[in-house]
């Protein structure tokens, strides 16, 4: 039995059943036995997952490219980045990589990282030398001009479990000769969250509520000053998160790049992930400030970007050519095809006129 396994254990001896909410929070969060706070690699090879950034540095680039085309759209001039979880700063560093090729934007440029992980922040700081600034709250960075960046952020937020009955029911965690689920009748909260929404689940159905992106998109938009939002996570609009086949919810665990479902076993050692709602993300963030501008596929902006003009100059010096063509097909199956199609990017903006995200580049 972990460590975590005990506290969460001894917490509802001393409290009663916790929601899931709060039973995931603590199982990615603990500051000493959660996921993301324990030593061990998340990602890549090593760890339980991989990252578009991970596969090639040319997700990196073509984001550096729309940063060069916001920053221009601003009319130059200082230029703020915000990353949110940058996990090892791979993706950071690669987009200031690319960046460097533009010395007046890299000059004006402020690159700042929110990461609420200890362990992360010490990888981020081995791999970024310079032009990295780290804080533990948007707040902290005033009147940003800019864009707001996250990958794959918004699925690692904690979520409460429902289920439609009679009434709308929350997932509780208690814990008798092991973790057992209890169902108690749902907070204001959670049923708001489907009317404001205008979704009405059909009885039996399973599925996911995640406030703490709510109160996110909000924090974004109350510190943005003029710019855009780039939120990269797999999911979906609305019809397609609450449709027949996902009755049983997104949520799933990761560990050792295998899926299963099992939320109470190998408790702090693997990640745990729900799907994002992009219509709940677009309908809050233009309540607080935010107009949606295009949500695409990562394969769709990618190719919208230059993606297959890049990867054949970044293989044009390869001496054997067939080697050249495996990996070019490779980078185009994993980032436009596969990881291409299961994640989505929504734009949103402040202060600007929207950015014509159609065209050809």
């Amino acid at each position: 039995m972990s460590g975590l396994h005990t506290l969460i254990k001894n917490k509802i001896s001393r409290n009663g059943a916790i929601s899931f909410c709060d039973y995931m929070e603590m199982c990615l969060y603990h500051p000493k036995f959660g996921y993301y706070n324990t030593e061990g690699m998340k990602i890549g090879k090593q760890g339980d997952y991989y990252t578009s950034a991970y596969l090639s540095t040319a997700f990196g680039a073509m984001i550096a490219k729309r940063m060069l085309e916001i920053w221009l759209k601003l009319g130059k001039g200082p230029f703020t980045i915000v990353e949110y979880g940058a996990g090892t700063g791979k993706l950071a560093a690669d987009i200031l990589a690319a960046l460097q090729a533009h010395p007046e934007l890299y000059e004006q440029l402020r690159y700042c990282i929110i990461e609420r992980s200890p362990m992360m922040v010490s990888l981020e700081k081995e791999r970024l030398q310079e032009k990295v600034e780290w804080h533990n709250d948007i707040a902290e960075i005033k009147g940003i001009r800019g864009c707001v960046l996250s990958n794959e952020l918004l699925d690692n937020f904690s979520v409460h479990r429902v289920i439609m009955q009679e009434q709308l029911m929350e997932v509780f965690v208690d814990h008798c000769h092991g973790f057992k689920e209890v169902l108690r009748p749902a907070s204001p909260a959670l049923t708001d969250y489907f009317s404001s929404l205008n979704i009405v689940l059909p009885k039996d159905f399973q599925t996911e509520i995640n406030l703490q992106a709510i109160s996110w998109i909000k924090e974004v938009a109350m510190s943005m000053t003029q710019g855009y939002v780039m939120t990269i996570d797999y999911g979906d609009r609305s019809p397609e998160i609450y449709k027949s086949s996902r009755s049983a919810g997104t949520l799933c665990c990761y560990r050792n790049h295998t899926v299963n479902d099992d939320y109470y076993a190998f408790i702090g050692e693997q990640d745990i992930t729900a799907h994002v709602n992009f219509s709940a993300l677009s309908y809050w963030g233009q309540k607080y400030g935010l107009n949606e501008v295009v949500l695409t596929s990562q394969g769709e902006f990618l190719l919208q970007m230059g993606f297959n003009n890049w990867v054949m100059n970044a293989f044009s010096q390869e001496k054997d050519v067939a080697t050249a063509a495996q990996k070019i097909a490779m980078l185009r199956h994993a980032l436009v095809m596969d990881m291409g199609c299961k994640f989505k990017m929504l734009f949103q903006e402040k202060g600007m006129e929207g950015l014509d995200l159609a065209r050809e580049s």
